[in-house]
């Protein structure tokens, strides 16, 4: 693993568990919240960075505590069972006070900068992204450099901080390559272990400067090593592509592509350059609208090896792993949005003399969308820290959020639409925005029935 895929215990942003409450960990529904016990204090270590909620974490990261709990229940069928930690009683986990503090900072951010009228107008244009709220993103938040070290950049912050920023784009359906650039291609280039690569083109994501991406679908539409067939001609600095790839997340605009491809020694890992030459870069029309995707088509492109030749599906299988953490936190934010939604609209809305969330069948839809997304967000939180910490869990976990986070959020956004009944259908209403995410998402890196088969192969059944 690349010196930048995992932080120091320092600078990592932990969780806390500042109060006490016991209950029953077997067979019960993990209450929401990071799933971290009360450790021994960190040191601290405080530098200088655009948000002040930032910085109040890394002076207060001595709270943050790093030992697991035993068991994690996501649904009334699923019981993951983690590393026995001890004694399980008096345990309350909770974010700290200084992530609380960059999830409200996040949240106002994107009220005023993702409000659906903004969306409306994003995914209008031809880029689907406003450039000036980038910019802001950048130099006002420092989001993009977030989860970057500090030596390339950015403030060296560990996964769950950017998973309450995922959550909260999530909630906004923010029109942005953000998850392409950090969630994909910066985690890519921490874990090749390419120092190179890295102080070449991380300082420039962590700016906001470079926009970047993965490829590594095909037409096929494989999401595992055999989909790709690609092939990779040459060796050193004599690196040429040719093939197609399919599905890349802001493929159409990237400045820096990292392309997954075959050569003699197996799948290898390339980067290229948005304009290089015998690259074709063709958006799609995807249903999704505030998510766009490109197919990119390569005839002899020039290529640079990223990491170690044949190694590339090694430090890509950890990234898909990651994404779908990542992912999952983002699915968490846009479903608690739409419970909210579907809520307040039962409220308001008044049948027969009295409002619709009297109703039994109202009240039973509202419940079972409050029980799947509290369920999901234990199973997003939870992969978060596997994240953060880089432990052996993290491919299990990694399938088992994006099964359980994929179909908690459809069914939510379906549920939603159903609750509002006839306006829920139509253009006006923001409700199939959501859906459509929604949608994208549950495919996005594979279907739930793709992570629950390749979860079964890695606990071993």
């Amino acid at each position: 693993m690349g010196s930048g895929g995992r932080q120091s215990a320092e600078r990592r942003g932990g969780m806390t568990a500042p109060d006490e409450m016991s209950w029953s960990m077997v067979g019960a529904v993990v209450p929401s919240g990071p799933r971290i016990a009360t450790g021994s204090p960190r040191s601290v270590i405080s530098v200088d960075s655009p948000c002040s909620a930032l910085r109040r974490i890394e002076a207060n990261s001595a709270r943050a505590a790093r030992v697991p709990i035993v068991y994690i229940c996501v649904h009334n069928t699923i019981c993951y069972r983690t590393r026995p930690v001890g004694i399980l009683s008096n345990m309350n986990f909770a974010f700290t006070e200084e992530q609380d503090e960059l999830r409200s900072t996040i949240r106002a951010f994107m009220e005023a900068k993702s409000s659906e009228e903004a969306v409306r107008e994003q995914m209008e244009t031809d880029n689907g992204y406003d450039a000036d709220v980038w910019s802001q993103m950048a130099e006002q938040m420092g989001l993009q450099g977030l989860h970057i070290p500090e030596e390339y950049g950015g403030s060296g912050f560990g996964y769950v901080e950017l998973g309450i920023v995922l959550e909260e784009m999530g909630r906004a359906l923010l029109c942005a390559p953000f998850f392409s650039s950090v969630v994909l291609a910066a985690n890519t280039l921490m874990q090749s272990g390419d120092d190179a690569a890295k102080s070449a083109h991380l300082p420039g994501i962590a700016a906001g400067s470079t926009i970047a991406t993965v490829a590594f679908t095909e037409p096929n539409g494989k999401w595992d090593e055999s989909g790709i067939t690609m092939e990779a001609s040459g060796s050193g600095s004599d690196v040429t592509l040719n093939g197609t790839k399919s599905f890349v997340i802001d493929g159409h605009l990237a400045d820096l592509i990292i392309v997954a491809a075959r050569s003699s020694a197996g799948v290898s890992l390339y980067t290229v350059a948005g304009d290089a030459a015998g690259l074709t870069r063709t958006a799609l029309s995807t249903m999704d609208q505030t998510r766009r995707q490109a197919k990119l088509e390569f005839s002899n492109t020039p290529a640079t090896l990223l990491g170690a030749e044949g190694k590339g599906w090694d430090i890509l299988s950890t990234v898909l792993d990651l994404a779908a953490v990542g992912l999952a936190a983002e699915q968490v934010g846009g479903a608690q949005f739409v419970l909210e939604m579907a809520v307040q609209y039962a409220k308001d809305r008044v049948q027969f003399g009295r409002p619709i969330g009297s109703f039994q069948a109202i009240k039973h839809k509202c419940a079972d969308m409050l029980l799947e997304v509290e369920s999901a967000k234990s199973a997003a939180y939870y992969g978060l820290w596997c994240a953060s910490e880089m432990n052996d869990e993290l491919p299990s976990v990694a399938s088992l959020a994006k099964a359980y986070c994929s179909e908690a959020y459809f069914h939510a956004t379906a549920e939603n639409i159903q609750i509002h009944g006839g306006i829920g259908f139509t253009w006006e209403h923001p409700a199939h925005l959501y859906f459509k995410r929604a949608k994208s998402s549950e495919l996005l890196f594979g279907d739930p029935t793709y992570h629950r088969e390749l979860l079964a192969q890695r606990i071993g059944i």
